[in-house]
């Protein structure tokens, strides 16, 4: 795609396309530690923040402006963890999903509870400008990879796919009909929030089309994130969840999976990297609400 194809794009026709990839992705069933080109938030010792932020077009090497991401993070009962990449992500079988699935259809609310803490963990990528980021000014009218979660990707779609006749449906992540995205952080609960996080009006980026080509060929390539070569094998995550969960010592667990399945598993607490904003219920509900609007 070049910019010229890009700007002929924008609007409505862009809005539908972008609608067509959620529906796409309903009908379907790794931001990287330390990486500079990653934007993240500041917030003060209350927990709370404020930046403002442009959500940015598909780059020229991307057709959509946004990847889904799904990983794990929990402690198991040998106090090892297992933070990895799931292979859902990419449409393949995760040992984790499996093992979930396992436990959930034992009917035990025992092991329900054991699958909800290792439930897989939702998360967007998109690149996006820095307007204002007060607590860093120097990230200031910069292009920057952002991770989210799926409370922050429902505001986008709450833009495209207003509730009400006479609200305007709008593409976030259109330069010149896009709307700035005011990032409000609250602490509550002991969680951040963005509750209070809201589109501005509809504005153009910059004045020119120079500049706003110029911010769309500094973008990051979003397909890197989704190889196959960030995943580990399937094999490799089944080893290291009978590792971190010590499965080879349950004898008395596999047997029942082969006789009744119905395991009966050990009163172990988990512990999880978790928060609110990574909350993803292991259904497809929520594309399936994006599809159907």
């Amino acid at each position: 795609m070049d910019f010229s194809k890009l700007k002929s794009m924008s609007g409505r026709k862009s809005l539908d396309a972008l609608n067509a990839e959620l529906t796409k992705i309903s009908n379907q069933d790794s931001g990287k530690k330390g990486d500079d080109r990653f934007w993240t938030p500041s917030v003060d010792k209350a927990g709370n923040g404020y930046a403002v932020i442009r959500f940015l077009p598909p780059s020229d090497k991307d057709d959509v402006p946004f990847i889904r991401l799904y990983d794990h993070g929990f402690q198991g009962p040998t106090g090892l963890w297992y933070i990895e990449n799931s292979l859902t992500t990419i449409g393949k079988p995760d040992p984790v999903s499996e093992y979930n699935s396992k436990l959930w259809n034992t009917g035990l609310e025992s092991d329900k509870e054991i699958a909800r803490k290792q439930k897989r963990r939702l998360h967007f990528i998109s690149n996006i400008y820095v307007i204002a980021d007060p607590a860093k000014p120097e990230n200031e009218g910069k292009v920057f990879l952002f991770k989210y979660g799926k409370k922050i990707f429902d505001k986008l779609n709450e833009a495209m796919n207003p509730q009400f006749e006479d609200e305007q449906a709008v593409n976030p992540f259109d330069m010149w009909e896009g709307a700035n995205f005011k990032l409000k952080i609250r602490q509550v609960d002991g969680y951040r929030n963005y509750d209070r996080s809201e589109f501005d009006k509809q504005s153009q980026l910059k004045d020119s089309d120079d500049e706003l080509e110029s911010i769309w060929k500094t973008q990051y390539s979003l397909k890197e994130f989704v190889d196959v070569s960030n995943f580990k094998s399937y094999e490799q995550l089944q080893e290291k969840l009978t590792r971190v969960l010590n499965l080879e010592n349950q004898p008395s667990r596999k047997v029942a999976y082969e006789e009744d399945d119905t395991p009966q598993l050990p009163k172990t607490e988990y512990k999880q990297t978790s928060s609110v904003d990574d909350d993803d219920d292991e259904s497809m509900d929520f594309f399936k609400k994006l599809a159907n609007s």
